[in-house]
């Protein structure tokens, strides 16, 4: 079981949770030359500007001083900012929410937790600002290029309850996706392969080996040279169902992945949004482990064929 999170002596600004780091045995002297080194997407001189305004502090919630001391074994507490963002020209939908669930219709391009270029332009700091609930957490993740439905937990006690069916696979999920129609394959078919991380950074491929992805392939809809795929997830590898379409020879329609990596756009500039992935999680079904209802929630998006 994970450790549980050390309680924050700092309070939820504007969506976004305070962050912790836990200061290890070394070299500095100095904790604002620790923070530059190890945290360097912020600059020097803005860590001694974040501390001079307080906005470091250690367990107790005591700001720390521009000059304070690397203190080796105990943890400092910051709020996460970035100086830009693009904003994700589409809105989440809220499909349900009550004491224990949070479950919300992503669009494409916004990724579900904060990471990388992104904190304000994400589903979970969106949904604690808009509703108000700063304990909210995600109880799965699917990818910030996929759009679909997330669900949430509310309350933390609940928490590991609700992830632990995502672990014991006790959740069926579909998907929809739009690709090139392939009139030789049989469907529908269900793919045993083994996924592993790729040659390149942020890849995956399938390898010789046991089976660790499994899903179930279905045709829906045939179209002019395209086709709607139903696709039914058992297993939850990273890229997995992209993967396993590609190696089927019926790559997802815009992906920038798969079957080939294509260069990375340039950051400064907001992402194509005329060119969404065309993969939808369309459904989540489960027996709710702490009410004993069966859940059902569905995305009101859909994928156009033509």
């Amino acid at each position: 079981m994970a450790r549980p999170r050390p309680a924050a002596p700092l309070p939820t600004r504007d969506g976004v949770s305070p962050s912790c780091v836990a200061l290890p045995c070394g070299p500095w002297s100095r904790l604002v030359d620790f923070l530059a080194e190890r945290l360097p997407g912020v600059s020097h001189a803005a860590w001694l500007a974040r501390l001079a305004a307080g906005e470091v502090v250690d367990d107790h919630g005591r700001p720390l001083a521009p000059e304070a001391p690397y203190r080796p074994q105990t943890r400092v507490w910051y709020w996460r900012s970035l100086p830009r963002e693009h904003a994700v020209p589409f809105q989440e939908t809220v499909l349900f929410q009550d004491e224990h669930l949070v479950v919300a219709d992503k669009p494409h391009f916004l990724s579900v937790t904060p990471s990388g270029r992104y904190l304000q332009e994400t589903l979970l700091v969106r949904l604690k600002r808009r509703l108000g609930i700063d304990t909210l957490a995600p109880m799965h993740r699917i990818d910030r290029e996929t759009a679909g439905v997330v669900a949430f937990t509310v309350r933390p006690a609940d928490r590991n309850r609700y992830q632990a069916l995502f672990r014991d696979r006790l959740v069926f999920k579909t998907y929809e996706a739009i690709a090139p129609w392939h009139p030789g394959l049989v469907l529908p078919a269900v793919r045993r392969s083994r996924i592993e991380e790729g040659a390149s950074f942020m890849t995956m491929r399938e390898v010789p080996g046991e089976p660790n992805a499994e899903t179930a392939f279905e045709l829906l809809e045939v179209g002019e040279g395209r086709a709607r795929y139903g696709l039914s997830p058992v297993t939850g590898q990273r890229h997995q169902l992209r993967v396993q379409m590609a190696a089927l020879g019926i790559p997802i329609l815009n992906d920038q992945i798969y079957p080939q990596h294509l260069p990375e756009p340039d950051p400064e500039l907001p992402p194509d949004y005329s060119r969404p992935l065309q993969l939808l999680a369309r459904s989540l079904a489960f027996l709710d482990p702490v009410t004993g209802e069966w859940r059902e929630f569905h995305s009101r998006q859909r994928l156009q064929l033509g």
